[in-house]
């Protein structure tokens, strides 16, 4: 069967050992304290995409929207199987909040006009908001299967998936386009030792500028094209229409971060009580005296 996959993933800072001191006095990260990752949820949502390519044999594309070194995030979605690419880097991005960066993917989503499922990961961990893939579905006005598990089914212009719930599970049927959210319900795979020698050389065409110190000649990003080896890369411009320009960045969000605060839990006193009857007849009585039981 014929069916197009659209991969949301993001670079994100890895939030492990995060402190005050990784945030602008604007609110926004300061990215280049922190080292950057892929998104784990991102992972599951590109495994997800590659199993199904692996089912029904569908075209995988990977699009992020970032800073021009999230190329990175989208060789490893070479490696790993994804067919095709998509960078989506332009200042005009800078500052965008849940509202503005859903609007920006939904429009690189609409040029993508033949996608049949667009997979996000279910939150991205410099946020936490879990907002991004619900929203693109709603600026498309297409249905939205979140938490997915896994897909059971698909076929005929429809998909079957199943979809965590509080205490158990359900299963959705939805017609396609359908966007989904993923959880972490599966092991993505490791990247591909033939496919890092294949496309270890991918790159976008600022990259190749860059490298050389010049920008490449049409003929030269042809050639990369055909190859399989060519990022593309889109501008504010190349994804949004002109007039929608106060809808990205800065001014297309309403939301911003006041304030971030370190918090180090320290442990209080503590007593070691003897594993014995003894012990814990002794305890038992401290508690009566002192009224946390009784």
């Amino acid at each position: 069967m014929s069916c197009t996959i659209l991969v949301f993933v993001k670079q994100v800072p890895d939030t492990k050992n995060i402190t005050g001191d990784a945030m602008k006095p604007d609110g926004t990260v300061n990215r280049a304290a922190l080292p950057a990752i892929f998104n784990p949820d991102d992972l599951n949502a590109l495994e997800l995409a590659l199993q199904l390519k692996d089912r029904y044999g569908a075209k995988v594309i990977a699009a992020t929207m970032g800073p021009p070194n999230a190329a990175n995030i989208l060789r490893d979605a070479l490696f790993r199987g994804a067919d095709e690419t998509i960078l989506l880097s332009d200042r005009a991005f800078a500052g965008s909040d849940t509202l503005a960066t859903s609007f920006a993917l939904s429009r690189v989503a609409k040029k993508v006009a033949d996608a049949d499922i667009i997979i996000c990961g279910r939150q991205a961990i410099d946020g936490d908001t879990a907002q991004v893939g619900p929203q693109i579905a709603e600026k498309l006005d297409i249905p939205q299967i979140s938490y997915v598990q896994e897909v059971l089914d698909l076929q005929d212009g429809k998909i079957r998936a199943k979809r965590a719930i509080e205490g158990g599970y359900e299963v959705l049927e939805s017609p396609t386009p359908v966007l989904l959210t993923v959880i972490d319900a599966n092991d993505p795979r490791p990247e591909n030792a033939f496919r890092i020698l294949k496309y270890k050389k991918a790159k976008t065409a600022s990259e190749i500028a860059k490298n050389k110190g010049e920008a490449a000649t049409q003929d030269e990003l042809a050639e990369m094209q055909k190859k399989g080896l060519l990022i593309q890369e889109w501008t504010a411009k190349d994804a949004v229409p002109e007039a929608e320009f106060s809808r990205l960045g800065f001014s297309g969000s309403p939301t911003s971060v006041k304030e971030i605060v370190s918090v180090v839990l320290k442990g209080g006193d503590f007593k070691e009580i003897a594993p014995t009857a003894e012990g814990i007849n002794t305890f038992v009585h401290e508690l009566i005296e002192d009224h946390t039981l009784g």
